[in-house]
């Protein structure tokens, strides 16, 4: 008797919380991420590109295939993370979407990608009307990226009750995905017998329905939670054998029907939390479909082949990471993340009454404004994500074209807008990580925070109504377990109040950016500048103009007349009219010209202050990540005459250094100052060349060894990899531009489709790095590598073997350089392409 089919399958909930500023809709820099500038960019780096392009190794480490672990796993992603990623990291984007393609084509039609509500707010913890919106942006996102219906939704923090299942339902969702621990009682489908499996005792080899009071019926997954807890908590990533004997072991022989074993943990586990897990995941997988262990499979191919036999009921209002229910996101109940002794988190009850209150006391003035634009004002709201997904002129014309009463005005376009956002804010506000984490003061909790922040702003402007402090009198009842940040209303002074812009703000920014030659970012502002003059004297720069600020948001437009000093490095002062007219604008333009002139820098300054509206003095005025490129280039002109005296000094003296090195003579510290700053200097500008200046290294690493130098290797080590990234690309590129091979064609060019000094600087940089000593981060240079190997290298190995003698040497520094970066050449006759080289999916090659 044929034993019962065996399915494996992992499921991965990549996520990150929406971290952009609402002012600004940008991720300003999170200095708890460095060297990376924000936390969706260090996770990137460290987890969800490495899962594109995750290496499996042979037994002497090297490199034997690269594949997309996407494409082999169940996965969803968030959506806002998803709308970072199409902007911030486009070549790992384009690898999730690939692999949701080649998985359905691996699993019988059915992509692996799901969909997910859409701001990872808490479900049960929701009204109604938000666990709609919430599923519909979710739906329309995840249909908007990946081109198809998504057949199941990931719940935040798999939390769950029945009404979020009634919506799923509705919605057309087909399964979702939950933790043992969230099961009831299951039966077999007809039968009568409940069994009770409270506690994590349900079977999760199978999928069950459960049966909700509407009459429709949702699939639901029970992942296995012991494996799953040993992958995320009990290094069981740290070797791929051990992970694929564990998956293997958790099938049982005594089943008599088809089983699938499957695990979900956050995506994270696979690189960020367990550092090269991504690399035990390709190579558990391959090892398992190599020795018949079980069929890979996804959630939706399983669920078609294999329908619900049994039924289930779920516990109303749990999730995956609270043992408490869903209590973590509303009180004190214990689950924390590993603060300090002594800590609490009782504010999380007075942050969730607070935003409860403020949204629901926004919502009837938004039903009743709103009812004067719109059809359905919560419908037009449920599709305001087609905006959200692209603001352009011809969506919002589509926009209001379906959903608007009449032809809107430009200010009653801007009015809708204005109330749309609102809501938008309202939801974010709600992101569960705001409480998952122990203070109120932690960068998830300022988030949601500033959230809330952009609602009382709107809903004052737009209603006309005290909101502010109503709520930071519920606030304040909150309080962090830091002293010095006190209670919730000392927070929002400190995090909330100080980042709120307003469209005077953009223009003092923009014009203060200007005034120090730095071309401003603009973020989610057009600015128009109508006029500029500039006028110097001594040193000192006046910058007079004016300017026409709109949102793209909301379009709310303003003109601003601008005036600002520069009095050199860092000093500036200045101040922003709003809606200057007439003679008056023109008169003060020409005193202030005339007092600048006179070479009154202080009576300049006091015309700035008696006569704006908003005043300008420091660059405080800058954004923050716009302000540090200003002090940065500032400080490189002053690192630079440093780095001047200091070379002189050092040159002069150098001659002494090298009598010195002989005798063991100690030297001097301020000459070793000098030594270290210039050479680790010119180290630097050597390896920030592409390709980079090897033989000038070698020479000033020989000298600061003679000489008893030490330099930043860190520094150098990471330049030097940027540097041997680039040159690989542009290897990559000059194959592509060269021969048109964008679609894997094969050409018939005789001549070597590479160009061999280029394919030598890179051979020559790697060997460089090895022997000196620099563990440079190779992985982009092995991507490309890799790729080439498996394209242009077979085709070379077949033309040397007919007496090529280009081709012979070609495959001789092929061969070279796979040594360097411990990649195994392919062998045998030559392989079929990748589709593309500038594809950014890095296809397994059979």
């Amino acid at each position: 008797m044929k034993a019962p089919e065996r399915y494996v399958c992992v499921h991965g909930h990549f996520y990150q919380p929406p971290r952009e500023n609402p002012w600004l809709e940008a991720i300003e820099q999170q200095d708890s991420a460095a060297p990376w500038h924000d936390w969706n960019a260090r996770i990137t780096a460290e987890c969800y590109a490495p899962n594109a392009a995750a290496r499996v190794l042979d037994g002497e480490d090297r490199i034997t295939r690269i594949v997309n672990n996407y494409s082999r796993i169940s996965f969803n992603f968030g959506p806002t993370l998803l709308g970072w990623m199409e902007h911030h990291a486009k070549e790992t984007y384009r690898a999730i979407l690939a692999a949701d393609e080649a998985s359905a084509r691996r699993f019988g039609g059915h992509g692996s990608a799901m969909a997910q509500a859409y701001n990872h707010l808490i479900m049960p913890l929701a009204n109604q009307r938000d666990k709609l919106t919430q599923v519909r942006w979710g739906i329309a996102d995840f249909a908007a990226r990946f081109r198809r219906k998504p057949e199941g939704m990931w719940l935040p923090e798999t939390a769950v009750d029945t009404e979020t299942l009634e919506v799923l339902a509705a919605e057309g969702i087909a399964f979702t995905v939950l933790a043992p621990r969230q099961a009831a009682r299951v039966r077999r489908i007809g039968g009568k017998e409940w069994i009770d499996v409270r506690g994590g005792r349900v079977d999760p080899s199978m999928v069950y329905r459960v049966e909700l009071p509407s009459g429709r019926s949702m699939a639901v997954f029970f992942y296995d939670g012991p494996v799953s807890q040993a992958v995320a908590f009990e290094r069981l990533l740290a070797n791929g054998e051990h992970f694929a004997g564990r998956l293997a072991s958790a099938f049982d022989s005594k089943r008599t029907f088809p089983q699938m074993v499957h695990i979900a943990t956050d995506g994270e586990t696979y690189g960020h939390h367990h550092r090269y897990g991504e690399m035990a995941l390709a190579w558990a997988l391959g090892h398992i479909e190599a020795h018949g262990l079980a069929k890979l499979t996804n959630y939706g191919e399983f669920l078609e082949r294999h329908p619900p036999t049994h039924e289930a009921e779920i516990l109303e209002r749990t999730s995956w990471s609270c043992a408490h229910g869903v209590e973590r996101w509303r009180a004190d109940c214990g689950c924390r993340s590993g603060s300090p002794h002594g800590w609490n988190q009782s504010w999380r009850k007075p942050l969730r009454d607070a935003l409860d209150a403020l949204r629901d006391e926004v919502a009837g003035p938004f039903e009743r404004a709103a009812e004067r634009l719109f059809h359905d004002p919560w419908a037009a709201r449920d599709a305001y994500i087609e905006i959200v997904l692209e603001r352009s002129p011809a969506t919002l014309a589509r926009f209001f074209s379906a959903h608007a009463t009449h032809a809107l005005s430009a200010e009653e376009q801007s009015e809708a807008l204005a109330l749309l956002e609102l809501q938008r804010n309202a939801m974010l506000m709600y992101t569960s990580c705001g409480w998952f984490f122990d203070d109120l003061s932690g960068i998830e909790t300022v988030q949601c925070l500033q959230y809330a922040g952009r609602v009382v702003e709107l809903g004052e402007a737009l209603f006309g109504k005290s909101l502010e402090g109503p709520f930071l009198e519920k606030l304040e009842k909150a309080r962090s377990n830091l002293p010095e940040m006190g209670d919730g209303r000392r927070v929002w002074d400190r995090f909330v109040t100080r980042a709120r812009v307003d469209l005077p703000a953009v223009t003092a920014h923009f014009a203060t950016s200007l005034v120090q030659d730095a071309p401003p970012s603009t973020y989610c502002y057009d600015v128009h500048v109508e006029d500029l003059e500039t006028h110097e004297r001594n040193g000192a720069k006046l910058l007079l103009g004016r300017t026409r600020v709109t949102s793209r948001l909301t379009l709310a437009s303003e003109c601003h007349d601008f005036s600002v000093l520069h009095l050199g490095d860092h000093r500036v002062a200045g101040g922003v009219l709003r809606d200057p007219e007439g003679d008056e604008h023109v008169e003060r333009r020409a005193e202030l010209v005339r007092t600048f002139e006179s070479g009154d820098m202080e009576g300049t300054m006091r015309l700035f202050y008696r006569r704006c509206d908003r005043t300008i003095d420091s660059l405080d005025s800058v954004f923050r990540d716009d302000q540090r490129r200003i002090v940065e280039r500032l400080l490189a002109s002053t690192l630079a005459e440093v780095e001047a005296a200091q070379r002189a000094l050092f040159e002069r003296y150098a001659p002494l250094l090298r009598r010195l090195a002989p005798l063991r003579s100690p030297t001097p510290r301020s000459l070793l100052v000098a030594g270290e700053l210039v050479l680790g200097a010119d180290l630097l500008r050597a390896a920030e060349r592409t390709p980079p200046d090897v033989l000038s290294m070698r020479r000033l690493l020989a000298q600061a060894k003679e000489q008893d130098l030490h330099v930043d290797r860190a520094a150098v080590t990471f330049t030097l990899g940027q540097s041997l990234s680039a040159l690989a690309e542009r290897l990559r590129e000059r194959v592509v531009d060269d021969r048109g091979l964008r679609s894997g064609e094969r050409s018939s060019a005789p001549e070597p489709p590479l160009d061999p000094l280029l394919l030598a600087d890179l051979d020559m940089a790697v060997e460089f790095a090895h022997r000196a000593g620099f563990s440079v981060d190779l992985w982009k240079t092995q991507n490309v590598f890799y790729r080439l190997a498996h394209t242009i290298y077979p085709e070379m190995r077949t033309r040397a073997d007919e007496g090529d003698a280009a081709a012979h040497s070609m495959c001789l520094a092929f061969q070279s350089l796979a040594e360097r970066l411990r990649v195994r050449l392919p062998e045998g006759a030559a392989l079929p392409r990748l589709r593309s080289l500038r594809g950014e999916e890095i296809e397994e090659i059979p």
